[in-house]
C-alpha cells in the first residue's frame, strides 16, 4: 500500500492493521493519511518485536525519522530486581520501585531518559525507522501509547474494579450457566448505554472470573472510579428487573464486591498477536476473590481500602488526595446527581441512595460496621456491608444489598 493510492477501502485495510486507528476514528481524522500510514508501519514494526509474546517493550521516544524503543524478554522485569546472583555484595542495579515506576503511566522519554535507562538495565535501545518523523500530534502520541502498551505490561497504583459473581454457579446446567452468563452480559451493556446516555462517562472493560466478571473503568482518577461504583448499582438494578420478570432460571442471582487498589495491565497473546481487550491481575483482584468467597447472596461489600486518587483542585492542577471507603462512599453519594432522569424499566428514577450499613444509635443515627472476613487461608480483611436504595416515581423502589441485622449468618462483624 503506498500513499498515492489511501483509497477509503485501503484507509479500513489500515484501520485492520493498526486497530487503534479505528479506536479512535474521530481523532485519528485530525491526522493526514501519511501519518496514519507511518502509524500502521509502526504497529507492524512493533508486533515484530514483540515477538510471538516472547519480548516487552517497555519505552519508547521519538528520533530523527524513528523511535526507540526498549526491548526485554517477558521474564526479564522480574530478574531486573531479584538478588545478585553471586556473593560479590554488589547493590542492584535497579529497584522494584524503578521497574515500577517504568511501567506506569506514559510510556514516552526523553532520549537522555532513554540512554540513562538503557545503562541501567543493560540493554541497547533499538532504532525501528519510519517512512516519516513523527509530527508530535497529540492524537498520533496517545496511539503510540496504546500500541507500547499492548506489547507491554502497565502497572497501575490505584484502580477501581467491582466483581459480578453468580450464586451457586457450579450448580448449574452448561446450558443454564450459559443464559445466565448471557443475562448478566446483557445488563452489563444495558447499564453501560444508560450512563453513556445521560453523559457519564465510563469506560468499562471485563474479565472473566469464571462464575461472573471482574469489571473496571479504563479511565483513571476519582471521577472515573465513582462512575464505576454506580455503573455497578445500574447493573445490579437492571438483574433484579429481569428477574422479577422472569419464568426460567436464565437469571443469575448475583452478589457483588467493589474494591480499590492495584494492579497489573496486560494483553494476552490471541494467535498471533495479543489481544486487544487488557486483562488484569493484582492485589485488588486478590482481595476481590477473597472477600465473594464470604459475601452472601445478594450481598454488596466493599473493601477497606486507602487509595491515592488524582483529583482535579481549585486552581485546575491535578493533586494527590487520600480517601478510605467511607469517604468515597461519601463522595459518591454526592455524585448522584449526575444519574438524573435516569430511567429503570420505564420508570423514572426520583433519588438513589448508597450507604454502608451499621447500628441505630440512641441519637437516631447509624454508626458504620467493620465486618472481619477470614478467608481460606486462614487471612483477615476487613469489609463493609453496602446497601442502595433506588427509589422511581411510580414503581416500587429497587433495594439492593442485604440489610445490618442479616448479618448474623454472614460475616463476622468486628
Amino acid at each position: 500500500m503506498t500513499f498515492d493510492n489511501l483509497t477509503e477501502s485501503g484507509i479500513r485495510r489500515m484501520a485492520s492493521y493498526s486497530p487503534y486507528l479505528d479506536q479512535l476514528a474521530a481523532l485519528a481524522n485530525e491526522m493526514g493519511l501519511r501519518q496514519r500510514s507511518n502509524l500502521v508501519h509502526l504497529e507492524r514494526s512493533l508486533n515484530k518485536e514483540w515477538s510471538l509474546g516472547a519480548n516487552s517493550i517497555l519505552s519508547w521516544s521519538p528520533l530523527d525519522d524513528g523511535v526507540l524503543v526498549l526491548v526485554v524478554p517477558h521474564y526479564a522485569i522480574a530478574e531486573y530486581t531479584a538478588a545478585p546472583a553471586d556473593d560479590s555484595g554488589l547493590p542492584q542495579k535497579v529497584s522494584a520501585r524503578f521497574i515500577t515506576e517504568l511501567i506506569s503511566g506514559d510510556r514516552q522519554l526523553t532520549l537522555t531518559q532513554m540512554q540513562k535507562v538503557s545503562r541501567l538495565l543493560d540493554v541497547e535501545p533499538r532504532f525501528l525507522p519510519l517512512r516519516q518523523a513523527l509530527s508530535d500530534n497529540p492524537v498520533e502520541t496517545q496511539i503510540i501509547e496504546k500500541m507500547i502498551r499492548r506489547y507491554g505490561i502497565n502497572y497501575v497504583a490505584s484502580r477501581a474494579v467491582t466483581l459480578f459473581d453468580i450464586v451457586g454457579f457450579g450448580l448449574l446446567t452448561p446450558f443454564e450457566q450459559m443464559t445466565q452468563l448471557n443475562s448478566l452480559s446483557y445488563s452489563l451493556n444495558s447499564s453501560h448505554a444508560k450512563m453513556l446516555e445521560l453523559d457519564v462517562g465510563i469506560n468499562f472493560a471485563r474479565s472473566s472470573s469464571g462464575d461472573g466478571f471482574y469489571i473496571w473503568n479504563r479511565d483513571h482518577g476519582l471521577e472515573a472510579n465513582v462512575n464505576l461504583y454506580h455503573f455497578m448499582h445500574l447493573v445490579l438494578a437492571d438483574n433484579a428487573i429481569a428477574s422479577s420478570k422472569a419464568t426460567s432460571n436464565a437469571v443469575p442471582r448475583l452478589r457483588a464486591c467493589f474494591h480499590v487498589g492495584s494492579c497489573y495491565e496486560f494483553h494476552q497473546a490471541e494467535g498471533l498477536n495479543p489481544t486487544m481487550h487488557d486483562f488484569i491481575v493484582g492485589d485488588v483482584t486478590i482481595e476481590l476473590a477473597r472477600m465473594i468467597e464470604a459475601a452472601m447472596p445478594g450481598q454488596i461489600l466493599v473493601g477497606d481500602f486507602l487509595a491515592q486518587l488524582q483529583a482535579p483542585s481549585i486552581d485546575n492542577v491535578d493533586s494527590q488526595v487520600n480517601l478510605d471507603a467511607v469517604t468515597f462512599l461519601q463522595r459518591a453519594q454526592g455524585n448522584l446527581a449526575k444519574l438524573s432522569g435516569l430511567e429503570l424499566s420505564g420508570e423514572k428514577v426520583s433519588a438513589i441512595k448508597c450507604y454502608l450499613t451499621g447500628e441505630r444509635l440512641e441519637s437516631g443515627e447509624f454508626s458504620i460496621r467493620k465486618l472481619q472476613i477470614k478467608d481460606k487461608h486462614g487471612l483477615l480483611r476487613t469489609a463493609y456491608n453496602a446497601k442502595i436504595n433506588i427509589y422511581r416515581e411510580t414503581a416500587q423502589p429497587i433495594l439492593l444489598g442485604i440489610e445490618d441485622k442479616k448479618l448474623s449468618t454472614g460475616p463476622m462483624p468486628t
